[in-house]
């Protein structure tokens, strides 16, 4: 044992346990997997103002969202502290750290219809009187009045069961008002049991008046009303049947007769095409009843949470991996109706063979959420790289972070190449698909889109191209853009650079291939060495175009950063791990600066004060920190880095110290989720692998959190793990691996290697050993 490890081992003794839960149920063979992993998922966790998901009822990948509203115009309109529901709206995107969606509100209520103001038809509730479950949402509201939501893939389902005292049974409907921004919006009551309508949002983040989508409804209900009437803004007019957008909010309500049932049903169809497109797909996937609906929601989760089932671990070590599962197959959504028809970048519809799926937030999910679903639904992954090339092929350009229809332009860098690239190297793409994504990422790579584009683009590629750096500069009005975060769009955009030249070398560009391969080092470009802290020297540092360092020399608070710090940022050059080491004076010196980053001895002797209170604290606090950052996806990749230094062991106790910043609460994430992405690194992180250079195809091995984990990806062989004794409440380290009857040495395994491994044993040690330092994994 080296002399580090030695010395690190004797603070093993105090090592903090990090969970007490009761242990999951064995048998003589060992630990079993759940009968109904559904069971162990709490839709309710991150139902706060850090994690900003929902708790409703929803579909994997669906195009509805239904869930109760608390709060508007905040992240995901849900707030666990708040004790009033505005209502119930169809879409909601999970984790996102800017308000957007909450469409079509729909809202029980007894009683006189005075009011089109949320704030006085809202229903108090309690938490006690809710009912969570993965495609299932129920609260009883404290007006007695039984609220239930369900949903297929396209439709939103609701019963409401009036109190026996109601004088009246209503059903309020909010156009016009969503949590995001509202431009325009109409609502129609046809006949006596259908309300329809549309609207158009957009502005997300604030950060674009160009992006705009637009999305439908039709709603039928099973009865038929006895009144009925509408509004916009304040002004309710009865018996009139349609309305529109004023400055604030349209809408309708419904009456039904008290004496005619206690229960009123409605099925809710959606569609970004038309509102023939809604009533088309409420029709086709109209349920025969709301239970069976039901039942078919639960059926479906079932068979998800069983594609990465786990057995070991404690009650709460499942519940949270299950939950964080469930979060990680949310997104992206189904965009095309069930004939096909999508509504294009180009604002015109377009019919695809494939289904079309949208809302990418690609700078988030390239880091661990596209690798998930990759590994456990290839067919969807490669029909949601398609949708990519759609994107392409109706607007023009690629996007960075797509909602619906529309470019936001949100975030920084080239987050759609390495997301693309993964999948490539997955085979998960035609040969004519691969071209033509390749000629877009081309593009992208090597210019900038015209300015009356929606799309923003690389527009650091001026200077980055020229220079092999973005020049800094501070864009009056925008939040983001590349210039403005030249540091780290420098990283992105070096290490989507070395992805795609991996692509262009695959399908024969030899030219091309070199030309992007010469710009995987390009991070070095950004190196200073005149820069000191905390014992170190050297750390990136933005430029000015003619290569003036620019902000503050200490990297914990320089500019051109996004969401982040050059100490966060500099483990983004995963691409070519020996030129990053180099940087810093050679592998130890590596190593030193990764155990202060993540204050190691403190991991090791009470991991659970180390990431509570060395890391970086507070759900958005991003900079002026020297630590790692686990809230956020710029550094989520910084405990594999261990691997290049000699030390995988010292990725396992990270990660079993990072395992305690979730819970199985509803204030159990550390960070907003977007979108799957930090519950999908949790996913992984448990699981013992993770894909730490995006693009790569590659793997890194760590010491599983559970006895036994089995994968069953779509159409292809079961993969199982085992690691016996395997806990996450206290340090273990691999002692030894071994592939079906084969010794395996190295810290690293290929995709195609994991799907046709079989059986991935590990041998566990309570003392960090030397496992996988004989070499170390490659760069790109």
């Amino acid at each position: 044992m080296r002399a580090r490890q030695r010395v690190l081992t004797s603070l093993l003794a105090g090592v903090t346990l990090l969970a007490a839960a009761a242990p999951a149920a064995a048998t003589e063979q060992g630990p079993r997997f759940a009968d109904d992993p559904t069971t162990l998922v709490d839709t309710s966790i991150g139902n706060n103002g850090d994690g900003t998901t929902f708790p409703g009822a929803t579909t994997p990948f669906g195009m509805v969202q239904l869930s109760p509203d608390t709060q508007l115009k905040q992240y995901a309109s849900y707030d666990y502290a708040q004790d009033t529901i505005l209502g119930f709206s169809h879409t909601h995107l999970s984790g996102v750290g800017c308000q957007t969606m909450g469409n079509f509100r729909f809202m029980p209520t007894t009683g006189a219809v005075t009011s089109s103001d949320p704030a006085q038809y809202g229903a108090k509730f309690s938490h006690a009187n809710e009912t969570r479950a993965p495609g299932y949402y129920g609260v009883k509201l404290d007006n007695g009045i039984d609220a239930e939501l369900t949903a297929t893939q396209r439709t939103g389902q609701h019963r409401y069961t009036y109190p026996d005292t109601a004088t009246s049974e209503n059903v309020l409907i909010e156009v016009g008002e969503s949590n995001g921004y509202t431009y325009a919006g109409d609502v129609h009551v046809v006949g006596d049991d259908t309300v329809e309508g549309w609207l158009q949002g957009g502005n997300f983040c604030w950060e674009t008046q160009k992006e705009r989508y637009k999305i439908f409804f039709s709603a039928k209900f099973d009865r038929k009303f006895t009144s009925f009437g509408t509004w916009t803004d304040n002004k309710l007019t009865p018996n009139q049947r349609d309305a529109s957008l004023g400055s604030q909010r349209t809408g309708a309500w419904l009456s039904f007769d008290p004496a005619a049932g206690k229960q009123v049903g409605a099925s809710v169809g959606l569609s970004y095409t038309s509102i023939d497109g809604a009533r088309l797909n409420r029709t086709a996937e109209q349920p025969k009843s709301f239970d069976k609906a039901k039942q078919q929601a639960h059926d479906t989760w079932l068979g998800e949470l069983n594609r990465m089932r786990v057995a070991g671990g404690t009650t709460a070590d499942q519940r949270t991996y299950y939950s964080a599962l469930y979060r990680s197959l949310l997104h992206p959504s189904v965009g095309s109706d069930v004939d096909g028809a999508y509504r294009g970048f180009d604002d015109q519809v377009h019919r695809s063979r494939d289904t079309y799926y949208q809302m990418f937030s690609l700078w988030d999910t390239y880091r661990s959420q596209n690798q998930l679903v990759a590994l456990l639904h290839p067919d969807k992954a490669a029909d949601m790289t398609k949708s990519i090339l759609k994107i392409y092929q109706d607007g023009g350009w690629v996007p960075r972070w797509a909602l619906a229809n529309g470019e936001t332009n949100v975030m920084s860098g080239d987050p759609v190449t390495p997301w693309v690239v993964d999948n490539y190297r997955r085979g998960l793409l035609d040969d004519r698909t691969a071209r033509q994504l390749f000629d877009a990422l081309w593009r992208n790579a090597t210019e900038v889109p015209a300015d009356q584009s929606i799309f923003r683009g690389r527009d650091g590629n001026p200077t980055y191209v020229r220079n092999g750096w973005i020049g800094y500069q501070d864009v009056p009005g925008y939040t983001f853009g590349d210039t403005r975060q030249a540091g780290s769009a420098t990283l992105e955009y070096a290490l989507a650079d070395c992805s795609l030249s991996t692509m262009a070398q695959g399908l024969g560009y030899w030219d091309k291939a070199k030309t992007l391969h010469a710009r995987c080092d390009n991070f070095a470009n950004l190196w200073d060495t005149s820069v000191q802290s905390h014992g170190f020297t050297g750390f990136p540092r933005a430029r000015a175009a003619d290569g003036t360092p620019v902000g503050s020399a200490d990297p914990a608070q320089s500019v051109g950063f996004h969401e982040g710090t050059p100490w966060q940022y500099q483990w983004l050059a995963q691409q070519d791990p020996a030129k990053l080491l180099s940087l810093m004076g050679g592998p130890a010196q590596a190593e030193q600066r990764l155990d202060t980053f993540f204050d190691l001895p403190l991991v090791l002797s009470d991991p659970a004060k180390a990431a509570a209170e060395s890391w970086v604290h507070g759900a958005y606090d991003y900079h002026n920190n020297f630590a790692f950052n686990p809230n956020n996806e710029p550094d989520l990749h910084s405990p594999w880095m261990y691997a290049w230094t000699g030390a995988p062991w010292k990725t396992s106790a990270v990660l079993r110290a990072a395992r305690t910043l979730f819970t199985d609460t509803p204030y159990g994430m550390p960070g907003n989720d977007d979108l799957g992405t930090i519950s999908s690194w949790l996913v992984f992180g448990m699981t013992g692998i993770f894909e730490a250079q995006p693009g790569s195809g590659t793997y890194l091995l760590s010491t599983p959190m559970f006895e036994k984990v089995e994968i069953r990806p779509e159409h292809g062989r079961k993969i199982e793990i085992e690691a016996p004794g395997a806990s996450a409440a206290k340090a273990q380290y691999t002692k030894d691996v071994r592939i079906g009857a084969h010794s395996y040495d190295r810290s690293w395994i290929s995709h195609a290697d994991l799907l046709r491994a079989g059986t991935i044993r590990f041998g566990l040690s309570d003392e960090p050993t030397s496992w996988g330092t004989r070499s170390v994994p490659p760069g790109m």
